[in-house]
């Protein structure tokens, strides 16, 4: 019965967005809107509530209640993409046996608000609850601050320069900060998402920065590096995930109104070499220049091979059309 109503509600929406595109966006946006808002203020409270119950008496089954409201939450919103979106032509490659209950390190290159949305969605069934580094002065946002706190998001302190020039003590602060904050997440399954670059990739920050990649900006390695030095051997593997909008990068109200036609996702193990992880596990990497540029070696070795994956990946959604 649920799969039929799925599908009725499903073949209602592709049918407006064919016949009529203007209002089958707006269809498409306004539930979505509407499902989001009502889902946030539904659960925004009980997580809330079993949240500040984990951190008062340190309670597992708050804990697992909080993990699985937030993955309710990611299940609702999968379900709005399957069900009110038009036909679409999203091409995803993933491993066979990644398994929701293991320790990852996720790698990814960005491009939009929007690419967040699209790991939950190919992650459900498949990887445990995705987690990324963010700073810690979003714990102040009503609901979303606080579900990042309770689900042991690496939340960043950043020490300003100038604070750190005034009192030098301070200036590993933020790194003792996020390794506190990645070791909370060692008992438990989990995605530790990075975004490498930094920041959303456009041509103009590629030429502003002089990159060496063709769809890529810089890689950067404190947000991995950190992550090794907290986690060490337990990580059960390291993915690369990389994404393609061959229509451009879309905003987050473009999602939800049906724009984003094209996608292309691939992820793949990669493999750190041994001795660098142990230096880096065991090292201070903040502070070790040769370190550093053997970290920095290997990351270029794998941003030049996702430069030419994302090359293909647009190539073949040119040579082999969706009909």
């Amino acid at each position: 019965m649920v799969f039929y109503m799925k599908n009725k509600i499903k073949n209602i929406y592709q049918n407006l967005h064919t016949k009529a595109p203007g209002v089958g966006k707006v269809a498409s946006f306004a539930t979505a809107l509407g499902v989001i808002g009502t889902n946030t203020l539904t659960l925004g409270p009980p997580l809330w509530l079993m949240g500040a119950t984990k951190v008062a008496i340190g309670s597992s089954v708050a804990d697992k209640t909080v993990i699985k409201i937030a993955k309710h939450w990611i299940h609702i919103n999968n379900l709005l993409i399957d069900s009110v979106l038009p036909k679409r032509d999203w091409r995803i490659d993933l491993p066979s046996d990644l398994d929701e209950d293991k320790q990852y390190l996720l790698i990814s290159n960005h491009l939009s608000w929007v690419d967040t949305s699209i790991v939950q969605y190919i992650s459900e069934g498949r990887l445990p609850l995705t987690r990324f580094f963010t700073k810690y002065n979003l714990i102040y946002i009503p609901f979303i601050g606080q579900a990042f706190y309770f689900l042991d998001f690496p939340m960043m302190k950043r020490i300003s320069k100038e604070k750190i020039a005034k009192n030098p003590e301070l200036k590993n602060r933020d790194i003792l900060e996020a390794k506190r904050a990645c070791e909370l997440l060692k008992d438990k399954p989990f995605a530790l998402l990075n975004y490498l670059e930094g920041t959303r990739f456009t041509p103009k920050k590629r030429d502003a920065q002089k990159s060496p990649y063709k769809n890529l900006l810089k890689p950067k390695a404190g947000g991995i590096s950190l992550a090794i030095q907290a986690l060490g051997p337990q990580i059960d593997g390291i993915l690369d995930l990389t994404l393609v909008y061959p229509d451009g990068s879309p905003s987050y109200k473009d999602l939800w109104k049906g724009n984003v036609k094209r996608l292309g996702v691939h992820v793949q193990r990669i493999d750190i070499p041994q001795e660098l992880f142990t230096s880096i596990e065991e090292g201070d990497y903040n502070n070790d220049e040769a370190m550093k540029q053997t970290m920095y070696a290997w990351l270029d070795e794998i941003w030049r091979n996702k430069d030419e994956q994302i090359t293909r990946m647009k190539a073949d959604f040119e040579n082999n059309p969706k009909t």
